[in-house]
């Protein structure tokens, strides 16, 4: 029998040729938004990988929803135009899939980068804005509290996103995944630890699922033709928040609306937040959205061996893995992951001879991206 992580996987019209996905990764070095160099020669790393599917760190939908001042952004034609200019250059040497994170951070907004220390930046400072969410609750004691969101601004971020998928559409990128998880606003709306709303947003389980239903379906209005998932955090690790039972009637009310896929995450909402890590501690989430829900997931969290990977995705407990600091560690992962477990995986051809003595067949060798076209000029 063949290996299960490199079998292909059908998602709304596009086939991936195996089970491997990379993570959204923010890098903190976009300009006012706008996609840097920085990004060219990391995805340009990322896309010769052999992974399926390359996702695109989390892009704020307006500047206001960047977590902190070097944030992607999909918000203005200059942002567009610059992600247009570095996409070029990555798919002139891959014809990996690119898709996008679209996302809003609400109350973890305008923060320092990590390297800076990743505290929050108050609005008078410089580098600083004032930041929204669903009740004026600050994650951190002493923060500067985010304004409550009034109806006019739910419409405004809602139609924001939708403007996003547009852009996302004229760039040619091949999925979206809308960001409901990791303590940003979406999930502010669906825990109860945040969302301390009296009207029909706020309060049951009902209404704190009716924004996050109400975005979704907009963005699948405009976004019909392509796969549209979202990433969740199945729990807050904090007893009280959104939990795992909370996280399947969301998947099952997605689906509904059209929703591809689910990447399942945790966490990142309180500081309170007690997180029982450990290899793969994330998987048994998927595995019961996946039965519950009936819907394909994406397993995350402490994935860092072929086996396991393989393991995760033949014994049913999601149909892909999204992986982010192993490939940070180890850009050509699948290429290690294709040679133990006895598969092939896409590759530059100017890599073709570089596997170890003993090892054979782990490349496909066919030509991709545009160096065919080059190499017959």
């Amino acid at each position: 029998m063949g290996s299960s992580l490199f079998s292909p996987l059908a998602l709304k019209g596009l086939t991936l040729p195996n089970r491997i996905v990379v993570s959204p990764m923010c890098q903190y070095s976009a300009v006012e938004g706008s996609a840097s160099q920085w990004h060219r020669t990391h995805w340009g790393t990322l896309a010769g990988s052999g992974a399926a599917l390359l996702l695109i760190e989390a892009t704020a939908v307006e500047p206001e929803g960047r977590i902190t001042y070097g944030d992607l952004g999909i918000y203005s034609d200059a942002n567009e135009h610059a992600l247009a200019e570095v996409l070029d250059g990555v798919r002139a040497s891959s014809d990996m899939p690119i898709g996008i994170q679209l996302g809003h951070a609400g109350r973890k907004a305008s923060c320092e980068v990590p390297w800076g220390g990743g505290h929050q930046i108050a609005p008078a400072d410089t580098g600083g804005w004032q930041t929204v969410a669903p009740s004026a609750v600050p994650i951190h004691e002493g923060d500067h509290p985010p304004a409550a969101l009034d109806r006019k601004d739910l419409v405004r971020i809602r139609d924001a996103f939708v403007t996003a998928a547009r852009r996302t559409d004229r760039l040619g990128l091949a999925a979206i995944q809308l960001h409901f998880a990791h303590g940003y606003l979406v999930h502010q709306f669906l825990s109860p630890i945040s969302n301390q709303r009296t009207d029909e947003y706020g309060g049951s389980l009902e209404n704190r699922l009716r924004y996050p239903l109400e975005l979704f379906d907009a963005v699948r209005q405009v976004w019909s033709h392509r796969p549209l998932g979202i990433r969740v955090s199945a729990t807050d690790w904090v007893a009280g928040g959104w939990d795992l039972p909370q996280t399947v009637a969301l998947a099952q009310r997605v689906r509904e609306l059209g929703c591809d896929w689910i990447d399942v995450s945790s966490g990142g909402l309180s500081a309170q937040q007690q997180i029982q890590a450990g290899p793969g501690y994330q998987v048994p989430f998927a595995r019961e959205i996946r039965r519950a829900a009936g819907m394909l997931t994406s397993a995350v969290g402490l994935i860092t061996e072929p086996r396991q990977a393989e393991d995760i995705v033949s014994g049913g407990s999601a149909d892909l893995v999204t992986l982010a600091r192993a490939l940070l560690w180890n850009p050509h992962w699948p290429w290690r992951a294709a040679a133990e477990l006895g598969a092939s995986v896409t590759a530059p051809a100017q890599y073709w001879r570089s596997q170890p003595h003993g090892v054979r067949g782990v490349f496909e060798e066919r030509l991709v991206g545009s160096t065919k076209a080059r190499l017959r000029k």
